[in-house]
């Protein structure tokens, strides 16, 4: 089973987390290590790793993003560059998180890593730049109003989505689930690509 039908829920973007936490605890309940603790290996076994799969599950769904992605790869597109796991897969081993840029963010990107150069040269020789440091703070504060509208943009396409799926007619119900698809791609890669804009800028403004 996805984890959408091991809650019993429809593959909608809009849910009642309320009612996904107290399934989430009765299910758990169920598989409690106590409740097979007389029971032969085999059983304890599939027991934990079936309580596994629904602490997943619930960490999965209970997240309106982690939710979108899963989501998104049930609908055949792994999501490579902008999925949490790649940014936690990054970050294990050190690299570089492979990012496709927005093409209204690349004037932005370019004018703010020449800004990040210049205050980590300050920070090398122990400088300080107040004026540099403000500018840094105004492209945050920028960057974090963006990130507010992309969230917003995104659960309008959650309605789209859990809309689409109610329409009657195959054809149009593919057609607008596949137009509110490919949007959330691209609101995913937008987002994570702000996200990272602005650690960096979190990331120089330390002491």
């Amino acid at each position: 089973m996805d984890y959408f039908e091991i809650f019993s829920l429809p593959p909608h973007l809009n849910i009642d987390t309320a009612a996904l936490e107290k399934s989430f605890y009765a299910l758990s309940r169920k598989l409690h290590p106590d409740r097979f603790a007389s029971r032969p290996a085999a059983e304890q076994e599939a027991a934990l790793a079936e309580s596994s799969n629904l602490n997943d599950a619930y960490r999965t769904l209970k997240d309106p993003i982690a939710r979108t992605e899963y989501l998104l790869k049930l609908e055949g597109i792994d999501l490579e560059e902008q999925s949490s796991t790649a940014t936690a897969a990054a970050r294990a081993t050190g690299t570089a998180k492979k990012q496709i840029v927005p093409e209204d963010l690349l004037e932005e990107a370019f004018e703010l890593n020449m800004q990040l150069e210049e205050m980590r040269a300050a920070k090398k020789f122990g400088e300080d730049d107040p004026q540099l440091r403000k500018d840094l703070e105004a492209v945050k504060s920028d960057f974090d109003a963006k990130l507010t509208t992309t969230d917003a943009d995104l659960a309008r396409l959650h309605d789209q989505w859990d809309a689409a799926l109610s329409i009657e007619n195959p054809a149009a119900s593919d057609a607008a689930k596949a137009a509110a698809r490919d949007a959330m791609v691209a609101l995913l890669n937008r987002r994570s690509y702000l996200r990272n804009l602005v650690r960096d800028v979190n990331e120089s403004l330390e002491p």
